[in-house]
């Protein structure tokens, strides 16, 4: 290839699309996803790519190796095997700080090499919260190592992220374009990066030994993150939801009568309504249209005086027996929990008025925690945001239904309804199953993943309604349809272009190894601003040019640039740092000085054992 390739007008539309996208990802002003189809439009309009051929990507391997791996981690969490999980770990860690975070982040980095990364830090946020209620360590001290571990372990196969399962497609997809003569690339086999991804694991738990944990204690603000003991301590202490639960029996003198719940709730001082009975209809988390009458009786929840003042005002009868809502007071049925909102939820945006959660969910929001300030002051009218901690009474059921929606990642470890622990060893056995044909067989990695789908479905594990609901649609859709900008890239030489000019402005001579190295650096600096799918489709095509360019081998630049995607540490678009920011109470300060090094220390060690993987091909 020759740096003075000529720049065609495809070639600007390309680069043109390119930087639309990464402008739209950067400001947020329009979804992701929105992006993505007006690209793969305008794509498929200018002929950019066949209009036969525009609509491949949703049924790639790529897109379906990511709905196969979401609904199997559906499965296993299904039967409970993250619950056992944290009793095994309790035991075995026998409550040793440093022995619990190895072995927490160590098995939280396997599992993620098969499910991916949003999903296995929702499973690990109430391994986590319950490892330090029991425990006294600090929820900070304990998330970003798991979540460092989550990241570098999914390298651990080619399905353990988007960016590993996008690459294989985006290497079939570049035969189209290399130079006559030169031999075709093949896809990697499953368990091709397992060298990188032991390494990068390896490197993750040593960091946070030896360093990473004295940086996070040091920044750690009088224990602030810990959760105590005392569950009641801990919402009392961080979100001042103090006090017991009181009935309030209302009389026909009281100004309540008449109202409805949503403005008995403004009224000046008062309590946190939680439930509300009248006559046969007894309800936790009440509609706020729901009418309060002579003879009603609320439950809330406050400082004694508090609610004392307020049955005084307005003609309340006080009571602390409960004796007409005990049964919805039962920790065993219902209680306060904590949820953060993940990026990808249709919370975003919106209040909790304008989504009617006690009618539609049976769920009260009490409160909300951002950037560590918290909101009680009319909550519910406040539009919510990726990575807001939401404080939440409910049923446990109510809660558990709600949050199959993933519109919210629950952190509070709660007795979960729905489980199947009977099919535990069934679903372990398929799962199993699933990998040893992975090893052996010669099949495409998604036809075998979704063998073990069907599998699962079949033996009850999961019903189809719940696969369906594990899929996360946004994430599969973003795939799908910028994977075409990457075949664009390739076919009008815009990747060729943009490698023979960044060539140009490097020293003659320059080694491969060094070319890597500012690949991985550049693909790191995109994730950090757009998502690691967008990073992965637009510098694959550019690491394989340069590869050609420089006589380096194609299929090492482009893995050491599909790793780089996911390496990003520090900001929000990453969805599983932007998953415990909220609840670890993480400052952006926090994140660049723990995560910087550490994203260093990833780039040189995917580098490295990139380069030894290949060494003499």
């Amino acid at each position: 290839m020759e740096s003075g390739l000529t720049l065609t007008n495809d070639m600007r539309l390309v680069l043109g699309l390119v930087a639309f996208t990464m402008a739209m990802f950067v400001f947020d002003r329009i979804r992701a996803d929105l992006v993505a189809l007006v690209v793969l439009v305008v794509l498929g309009v200018t002929g950019l790519v066949a209009p036969e051929e525009i609509f491949s990507g949703f049924s790639g391997n790529a897109v379906i190796s990511i709905m196969a791996t979401m609904v199997l981690g559906a499965g296993l969490d299904r039967t409970g095997a993250l619950n056992r999980l944290a009793g095994w770990l309790l035991r075995r860690g026998h409550g040793i700080e440093q022995r619990l975070m190895l072995m927490t982040t160590a098995i939280a980095g396997l599992n993620s090499s098969f499910m991916q990364n949003p999903s296995v830090m929702a499973l690990y946020l109430p391994v986590a919260s319950r490892l330090s209620t029991r425990t006294g360590m600090a929820l900070s001290r304990l998330l970003l190592p798991l979540a460092a571990a989550i990241v570098m372990g999914a390298a651990l196969t080619m399905v353990g992220n988007s960016p590993l399962i996008l690459l294989n497609d985006l290497l079939v997809s570049a035969n189209n374009n290399l130079p006559s003569g030169m031999a075709t690339l093949e896809p990697l086999s499953m368990f091709a990066p397992a060298p990188v991804g032991l390494a990068l694991l390896v490197g993750s738990l040593l960091y946070f030994r030896f360093y990473g944990n004295r940086k996070l204690a040091e920044e750690e603000t009088g224990g602030e993150n810990a959760t105590p003991s005392s569950t009641e301590g801990y919402f009392a202490r961080t979100y001042g939801l103090d006090g017991d639960v009181y009935e309030l029996a209302v009389t026909a003198d009281s100004p309540l009568v008449g109202m409805t719940l949503g403005e008995a709730e403004n009224l000046h001082d008062a309590p946190v309504l939680l439930a509300l009975k009248t006559g046969n209809d007894t309800r936790l988390a009440p509609p706020a249209d729901m009418r309060i009458w002579v003879g009603s009786v609320l439950g809330v929840m406050g400082r004694r005086q508090q609610v004392a003042d307020f049955a005084q005002n307005h003609f309340l009868r006080m009571s602390s027996r409960l004796r007409n809502l005990g049964d919805l007071f039962n920790p065993a049925r219902a209680g306060i929990s904590e949820a953060v909102v993940p990026p990808t939820s249709t919370f975003i945006g919106k209040t909790a008025r304008e989504m009617r959660l006690r009618q539609r969910l049976g769920i009260s929001l009490l409160a909300i925690n951002r950037d560590k300030q918290v909101i009680r002051e009319d909550v519910r009218s406040v539009p919510l945001r990726a990575g807001d901690m939401l404080v939440f009474h409910s049923f446990w059921q109510d809660l558990a239904q709600a949050a199959r929606s993933r519109d919210f990642a629950v952190v509070t470890d709660y007795p979960k309804g729905e489980q199947r622990p009977h099919k535990f060893k069934i679903a372990m056995a398929i799962f199993a199953f699933t990998i040893l044909v992975a090893l052996f067989a010669r099949l495409p990695v998604s036809l075998i993943l979704m063998t073990g789908v069907a599998g699962m479905l079949l033996a009850g594990v999961l019903k189809m309604d719940e696969a369906y609901a594990a899929i996360n649609w946004k994430t599969v859709f973003l795939t799908a349809c910028l994977i075409p900008l990457g075949w664009a890239m390739d076919s009008s030489g815009a990747a060729a272009w943009v490698a023979g000019n960044t060539l140009d402005r490097l020293p003659e001579g320059t080694p491969p190894w060094v070319l890597q190295i500012v690949v991985a650096l550049l693909t790191t600096g995109f994730s950090l601003v757009i998502s690691h799918v967008g990073a992965t489709i637009v510098m694959v095509p550019i690491a394989i040019n340069l590869a050609l360019a420089v006589g380096g081998d194609p299929t090492a630049f482009a893995l050491v640039t599909a790793l780089s995607a996911s390496n990003n540490f520090m900001t929000a678009s990453n969805p599983v740092i932007s998953m415990i920011t909220g609840p670890a109470g993480y400052t952006s300060r926090q994140l660049w000085r723990v995560g910087g090094p550490l994203s260093l220390l990833y780039s040189a060690i995917a580098v490295t054992v990139v380069n030894l993987m290949f060494w003499g091909r």
